[in-house]
């Protein structure tokens, strides 16, 4: 308990159970007969009303003055609003519904998140008497009722995998709660593990007719119904399917309502608000902005026509012509509003300004909806706004329009691809769209789902009835002739983007060209630096000048400092790169993105790798990476760039002299690969390193990629692949005279002997390696084998001798301040520890593995870490804490590490449910396992055999 920010002195058990029933009391007088039933129960002492002074009287002397006061014959405690965290908790919960009743799940979760972390322990543990007794079971009750609330919140936000560790143990704890039990099934029948949700209701069904002679109730009954006939509502996600109520057209200067119009609840209902809001002392402006084609218009349109009925004094519209070379002159269109509103045309003024106050002073009073569409810029929007509060502005502009008082902005994005496929399917219609579903759907995709793009596709295809979907598909596949066949009539996506394209300035332009030319998804601010070899250091100018392009819609900005193209317009941009730009200047461009990626992450890898000497193998860079000081940045960056980083990778195959760095890049961003993180990227930028370095003959950088291709595969589980590129990585480094490959190559040949049980075979191949690196002064390299070569012994009954060499290589990698190689070392150690029967010693371990694998961010080594901590768990005959850690690393290897490791897991598991009497689900789990050894033809799948032979 705490007063201000000084920790009391502990309280008599008494003085707790005063405190505790003037607290819960929230402010109300309770009297004395009340505080001493509540202290004593029903025999109190014969002095209790002179004790009950007492402690009142040191109470008050604790608490300071104005805290303890006696009113109305009894007391009352005066406490700040929200002192008591019981308080502060309900408030979480309040707050909690209501934003769940409006719909923000996520919010909702997190208050409760909020006022579950106020919890800790039991409630009131340790206080005495009758009504804190009463108390503490009712807020456990509470307690768990929020808990189950928040996790009915994580399954409703998907997080289905990540629940059932939590729910595994919650069901374990309370087993005759079946809300519990009906979320654990739920969870698992989410995450793919159907069999074991039906296993829960089988354990759950034998339990609760054990303990109580009852059956489960209808709600589990009900779910346990749906999995059985796989009832596909259950992993549905609930929908809000109402329609935008339509409003009947009524003649006025407003284009006629697009007929095809779909889609674009949100940017409706947000527009609609904007024009409809209660008139106060602003007049309403909307301004919708987004790229050439994304439909602006036709949503404008669509939403002035749905108001219109609220603007009874009519309604004005002007195309403004602003994407053109020659926008539309403000006096003329208020010379065209002003005969529209019946001033005859020898009545016009002559000048902008007069015609702007003779606009207003007729729409004074008035309600009028005026729409303008395509605008230039604010400054010439703002002649054209009427001064009645009663009237509405609606704005369209490719132009993001913050500098327009008072307006509600709005952005336009592309459709969702329900949309778009909705789109397409009313223009060509429902009967020849259910022929061909698919390409239906690959044709809206190939289109960018632009809305310009799907109409002209459609146009085309409408007007062909011999043509297939898949005709049009397959002419839309080639990205170099995608924009010519998005052209019909007067309709064309390039002409589209080529008038804003128009109005850029000579500096926009060649930003715009040059940065659609990397095949990275999205461009960081170090990197787009590079890409305009522009001075790094001025890092502001560079981003002001890729936010101008934003502001015109001819880029996007997913985050700061972080932009992408619209697929149509980066090949629209590389149309206008290949026009304008050399061969060479285009060459330059990869070339200094990949020195970039290359310098930034061999910095990365000396941080988190001190010591290691491949980074002396590596290719020299002419461009400067990013500097950091410490791991963390660095390996966020790492992470967060991973996508573009590969993408960089495999596009510089095309050139054969980016090869070199091309392999070095996977080399120094190999945690990219070995953390799971890009692992399918990975791969397949090193097949394609791998495949043109072998057509060229460049065995150095071949012998690299199949060395980490190698690697990939092993991570994998795909054993013979794997060996296979790790015979032909140390052939082509020999060749090479490259000792890096040479040793990482014999290396991974050693981990593959490991794999299948031939630890002799793995040490020789082990000590080879430790030759390499030996003779190439590398002390990384070494501890690694010294570490690796423990392992075999271990294997080979040396427990003592691994444990020494184990700790040696923890001593090593101390020394090194190698982050995560200091994890695998207690990793490797804990391995030796358990077959050496220390198991406390090696959930020790392990504990410190798990947070440097955390640190250094190595989801598939966490897994690893969760997974021996059940086996030392299990050793240790906690069941309980086995299946939790059993569980987080099913979860983190579900994609990760290959289908032995994923089985390894579940028996592990299968044994904890054994042992906690969930028998049905545990005959599940082995199940699995054997099928997953079963394909992977692995020895192990014996041992499940004999599990489900025992118990059968």
């Amino acid at each position: 308990m705490w007063r201000g920010e000084q920790k009391l002195a502990p309280l008599s058990p008494q003085e707790q159970a005063l405190l505790c029933a003037l607290l819960l009391r929230q402010g109300r007088t309770a009297t004395a007969e009340e505080l001493v039933d509540a202290v004593w129960g029903e025999a109190p002492p014969p002095e209790a009303i002179a004790g009950l002074r007492t402690y009142v009287f040191r109470l008050r002397r604790k608490l300071g003055p104005g805290v303890l006061v006696s009113e109305s014959g009894g007391y009352a405690l005066r406490v700040e609003p929200k002192a008591l965290d019981l308080e502060v908790s309900r408030d979480h919960e309040t707050h909690a519904k209501r934003a769940r009743a409006r719909g923000d799940l996520a919010e909702a979760r997190r208050l409760l998140h909020m006022g579950l972390t106020l919890w800790d322990g039991q409630p009131l543990a340790g206080v005495p008497g009758p009504y804190a007794h009463a108390q503490r079971r009712g807020l456990g009750e509470w307690r768990l009722a929020l808990l189950e609330t928040r996790i009915e919140l994580d399954l409703e936000l998907g997080l289905h995998t990540e629940m059932v560790s939590e729910l595994t143990a919650l069901t374990a704890e309370h087993p005759l709660r079946e809300r519990l039990r009906f979320m654990l099934m739920l969870a698992l029948y989410r995450s793919g593990r159907q069999a074991e949700a039906l296993g829960v209701y089988t354990d759950t069904r034998s339990l609760l007719a054990e303990e109580l002679g009852v059956d489960p109730g209808p709600d589990l009954e009900r779910l346990h119904q749906r999995i059985l006939r796989a009832d596909p509502d259950l992993a549905a996600a609930p929908t809000d399917s109402a329609a935008v109520r339509p409003t009947v057209p009524r003649p006025a200067q407003l284009p006629a309502p697009p007929t095809d119009f779909t889609g674009r609840r949100t940017a409706v209902d947000a527009l609609r608000e904007q024009l409809l809001r209660p008139s106060g002392t602003a007049m309403a402006i909307a301004a919708v902005h987004g790229l050439g084609g994304v439909g602006k218009t036709a949503l404008a349109v669509h939403v002035a026509q749905s108001v219109r009925e609220r603007f009874p004094d009519g309604q004005l519209y002007a195309d403004l012509l602003g994407h053109g070379p020659r926008p539309a002159e403000p006096a003329a269109v208020l010379g065209t509003f002003l005969r529209a509103l019946g001033t005859p045309a020898a009545a016009l003024p002559e000048g902008t300004q007069e015609r702007a106050a003779l606009y207003r002073s007729l729409l004074a009073d008035r309600r009028v909806l005026v729409l303008l569409d395509n605008a230039h810029s604010a400054a010439r929007i703002r002649p054209l706004l009427p001064g009645a509060l009663g009237c509405a502005v609606l704005v369209t502009s490719r132009a993001r329009m913050a500098d327009l008082d008072g307006a509600g902005l709005v952005g336009l994005d592309v459709m969702d691809p329900p949309e778009a496929l909705d789109l397409f399917t009313r223009i060509v219609g429902p009967a020849r769209a259910a022929e061909e579903p698919e390409a239906c759907r690959e044709t809206v995709a190939a289109c960018g789902f632009l809305p310009l793009a799907i109409r002209i596709a459609a146009a085309r295809l409408a007007a062909r009835p011999a043509w297939k979907v898949t005709t049009l598909t397959g002419r839309l596949a080639d990205e170099h002739h995608r924009l010519g066949e998005l052209r019909t009539g007067d309709l064309a996506v390039g002409v589209s983007f080529g008038l804003g394209y128009g109005q850029l300035s000579p500096e926009q332009a060649r930003a715009f060209r040059l940065l659609a030319l990397p095949d990275a998804p999205r461009l960081s601010l170090p990197a787009a630096s590079a890409v305009l070899r522009r001075d790094p250091r001025d890092d502001r100018a560079t981003a002001a000048l890729l936010e101008s392009l934003v502001d015109l819609s001819m880029l996007e900005s997913t985050a700061p400092d972080r932009w992408r193209y619209h697929d149509l317009l980066r090949l629209y941009a590389r149309d206008r790169a290949e026009a304008e730009e050399s061969g060479a200047e285009r060459r330059a461009v990869l070339s200094r993105l990949l020195d970039f990626y290359l310098a930034t992450a061999t910095g990365t890898y000396a941080l988190h790798n001190p010591g290691d000497r491949l980074l002396d193998h590596l290719a020299p860079t002419t461009r400067p990476g990013l500097p950091f000081d410490d791991s963390k940045p660095a390996l966020s960056w790492l992470f967060d760039e991973g996508p573009a980083l590969l993408a960089t990778v495999h596009q510089a195959v095309d050139e054969p002299a980016l090869l070199p760095r091309a392999a070095d890049l996977l080399l120094a961003g190999q945690d990219l690969m070995e953390s799971g993180t890009c692992v399918h990227q990975y791969e397949q930028a090193a097949q394609a390193v791998a495949d043109r370095a072998g057509a060229v003959r460049d065995t150095g950088a071949e012998g690299r990629a199949r060395l980490l291709l190698g690697q990939v595969h092993h991570l994998a589980g795909r054993l013979d692949q794997a060996r296979a590129q790790a015979r032909l990585a140390l052939t082509l480094g020999r060749t090479a005279q490259d000792p890096l490959t040479h040793s990482y190559a014999l290396n991974l040949q050693g981990n593959l002997a490991t794999a299948r049980n031939r630890y002799e075979e793995a040490a020789a191949r082990y000590r080879q390696a430790m030759k390499v690196f030996r003779a190439d002064a590398n002390r990384y390299g070494e501890t690694t084998m010294l570490m690796n070569i423990a392992r075999a012994d271990l294997e080979l009954g040396r427990s003592e001798q691994a444990i020494t060499a184990c700790e040696q290589a923890v001593e090593s990698w101390q020394e090194l301040g190698a982050r995560l190689r200091l994890a695998n070392g207690h990793y490797a150690l804990a391995l030796a520890l358990h077959r050496a029967q220390r198991h406390e010693q090696a959930l020790s371990r392990l504990q410190r593995a798990l947070d440097g694998f955390e640190e250094t961010r190595q989801p598939f080594w966490q897994g690893m870490a969760h997974y021996r901590m059940a086996q030392a768990e299990l050793a240790l005959r906690r069941p309980q804490r086995a299946a939790a850690q059993a569980e987080h690393a099913l979860a983190l290897l579900k994609d990760l590490g290959g289908e032995q490791r994923r089985a390894h897991a579940l028996t592990v598991l299968g044994r904890a449910l054994e042992q906690l009497g969930q028998s049905g689900r545990a005959r599940t789990c082995w199940e699995q396992a054997l099928s997953l050894l079963g394909r992977s033809d692995a020895s192990e799948a014996d041992e499940v055999r004999a599990l489900l032979e025992v118990r059968s």
